[in-house]
């Protein structure tokens, strides 16, 4: 089944024509609420580019606007595009039947290339790479670093070259989770790189299964000990 591709100026269309064959009272509650949602994508981009502290109208004013456009398209071609466009089937590399989510993902993954291009070629004229990350790590609420200690935790000694390799899948992990809308969706983007990382890990002389198994029986060690503590 070919899954569409609008412009965002046949997602505009869409709207416009989903309102207008509404009743009045319905499309004026619709108007509203996507109203509210457009007002908390500004204020999301607000705070984002605010925090940078960058001092300078004009670049705060482009940034602020980039970042929201991105938001609302991301949201309107997740909520005009659904999972059901994607036949129920099984995932080729599994032969798990794909979940609804799943579905979803692989609906959104088929936005136009540009929608993501743009955003990431407006940040970095604004910005610095560093400055860029921290907006990706707003987008994603910090699962890269979240995750990153994650691994550390958990892998005994963990080496540069293992770091490195880690720390690049995750970041390539965040970059594509912001075109995605939900944090399920966003998880489950990580996911998939965090499979790499783990496939690495087992190819180049690590056990992932035991390692994680070691570090789940330590830490309920560590709380089983805690909670045996008597109480001052």
């Amino acid at each position: 089944m070919k899954v569409k591709i609008l412009g965002a100026a046949m997602l505009a269309l869409f709207a416009t024509a989903h309102l207008q064959a509404q009743s009045p009272a319905t499309a004026a509650v619709t108007t509203a609420a996507q109203q509210k949602a457009d007002t908390e994508a500004e204020q999301k981009a607000a705070t984002w580019v605010s925090a940078l502290k960058l001092n300078d109208n004009a670049k705060e004013t482009r940034l602020k606007q980039l970042i929201s456009t991105h938001l609302k398209y991301i949201r309107d071609w997740n909520n005009t595009h659904s999972y059901t466009e994607v036949p129920a089937g099984i995932n080729p590399a599994t032969g798990e039947k794909l979940s609804d989510l799943h579905r979803q993902i692989i609906v959104n993954s088929s936005m136009p290339a540009n929608i993501h291009a743009d955003l990431m070629t407006g940040l970095r004229k604004d910005l610095t790479e560093e400055q860029v990350e921290a907006i990706l790590d707003q987008y994603t609420i910090g699962k890269v670093a979240f995750t990153m200690k994650g691994y550390e935790a958990i892998v005994p000694e963990l080496k540069p070259e293992e770091r490195a390799f880690i720390l690049k899948n995750l970041k390539l992990a965040r970059e594509q989770a912001i075109d995605f809308k939900s944090m399920k969706q966003i998880s489950a983007i990580f996911e998939i790189y965090k499979t790499k990382c783990e496939q690495y890990l087992n190819t180049n002389g690590r056990n992932w299964h035991q390692m994680f198994k070691d570090y789940v029986n330590k830490r309920k060690a560590e709380k089983a000990a805690e909670k045996a503590q008597p109480k001052k």
